[in-house]
């Protein structure tokens, strides 16, 4: 999928943090003047176009590159979960690739910028030197080609999956690849915990070699659950890489204990504040119901999740715009009902205390957002763990520089050798 063409209209009006409408009523135009604007088919003129820039800079000046200690970019980014957690930290994002247009809004309106959302990471691997100077890369490249859904989805149509899946699960080399040429001090992966194990542990092996030795980075890895911070079962599997010897260590981070984790009703809206069009329809919910019962006959565990305010979820997932089986909320005398994008995004630590994320698109595109998304207060976590080291790492690269090049290049198996 192509992302759209940005006009100068839509750069200033996302680096405004605006939506179409609520730009509508700062200029004071119609909807139809404003999507005019918005495609580039009409001339915004000097005084309105005075008047966005106003409000992009008013934002943008939370972005003072003097206030920052370190600039990292964000790969495959997503609506930006792991920009928040190094943002926490002091960092400042000085790169952003992703390449779902829907994800680029929310994104956009999520994050003052004074730098474009890019597209497809490829383009960038292939000429690394576009990408700016940064001191940690963050990347969360796609999990489904290593999901179990997506393994068990693909094996029964017959398609790739993992290295073998050309248009997604090769992208770790692309990343790798970037790495090879900027070497920053520091980069954090992150991944389902199924990448461990698939394809009996070959593709994770590749992975750590291109890594360690191709590269020669100081890896780390860990599975991290995210049940101490929010009321889900997530696990997720962290990669941790210095350039130089660090004394992080991963694996002997203190975890907060999951049982003294919040539960699903710390983050439900109240129910009179809940759109009746969540609630399940009588057709969707026999389905639901009729479905669990063959698969139980058969002693299978197929069918659909029930909860409620004292329990922790399941995993919410890209499907939840489906049916939301993975994770209904009982309505006791009524059909359960699927979380709305707002329990989500608390439900993924996006809206978490003071912290409001705004949700503009479709509820289906939302849930598709939230699902691949990561959980914020996890990444919160492992980034302030690494920040005293981040940031000893790059005083030694002031005494000693390294300079970007692209003297190293990472060595892409054929698929024979990957899954011999």
């Amino acid at each position: 999928m192509r992302a759209k063409v940005r006009t100068e209209f839509s750069r200033l009006r996302e680096q405004a943090g605006l939506t179409l409408e609520e730009t509508e009523t700062l200029l004071a135009v119609s909807s139809r003047t404003a999507y005019r604007y918005e495609d580039g088919t009409s001339r915004i003129p000097g005084l309105a176009l005075k008047t966005l820039k106003d409000a992009a800079n008013r934002r943008l000046q939370v972005c003072d590159p003097a206030k920052t200690d370190f600039r990292f970019i964000d790969l495959f980014a997503g609506i930006g979960g792991l920009r928040l957690g190094f943002e926490s930290i002091g960092g400042r994002c000085v790169f952003t690739s992703e390449w779902d247009p829907h994800s680029q809004q929310t994104y956009s309106l999520n994050f003052p910028d004074n730098h474009r959302i890019n597209g497809d990471v490829r383009e960038f691997s292939k000429n690394p030197e576009l990408i700016p100077e940064h001191d940690v890369l963050l990347a969360g490249f796609p999990c489904q080609p290593f999901s179990l859904a997506g393994v068990s989805k693909k094996n029964s149509l017959g398609r790739p999956h993992g290295f073998l899946c050309d248009t997604q699960g090769t992208l770790f080399f692309d990343t790798a690849q970037i790495i090879a040429h900027h070497r920053p001090a520091a980069f954090v992966l992150e991944n389902v915990k199924n990448l461990e194990s698939h394809d009996q542990g070959r593709t994770f092996a590749t992975i750590m070699n291109v890594l360690e030795n191709e590269l020669g980075y100081h890896v780390q890895h860990r599975v991290i659950s995210s049940e101490p911070w929010v009321p889900q079962k997530r696990q997720r599997v962290f990669i941790v890489g210095f350039r130089e010897h660090s004394l992080f260590d991963l694996k002997a981070l203190k975890l907060p204990l999951a049982k003294d984790g919040p539960k699903l009703g710390s983050i439900l809206q109240p129910h009179d504040d809940v759109d009746p069009k969540y609630t399940l329809t009588p057709r969707l919910w026999d389905y639901l119901q009729a479905y669990k019962a063959k698969h139980q006959t058969k002693g299978n565990g197929f069918g659909f999740s029930l909860f409620g305010p004292d329990d922790v979820a399941r995993t919410l997932s890209a499907r939840y715009y489906k049916d939301g089986s993975e994770v209904l909320i009982d309505q006791p005398g009524k059909r359960p009902r699927r979380l709305t994008p707002l329990e989500c995004a608390r439900l993924m630590g996006f809206d978490r205390g003071d912290r409001r994320f705004r949700i503009e698109v479709s509820d289906t595109q939302a849930y598709r957002q939230f699902g691949n998304a990561v959980v914020v207060p996890v990444v919160e976590f492992v980034a302030d763990a690494m920040k005293a080291h981040i940031q000893t790492a790059l005083a030694a690269s002031r005494e000693y520089p390294v300079l970007a090049g692209p003297a190293l290049t990472v060595t892409r198996p054929p698929v024979a050798a990957v899954h011999a």
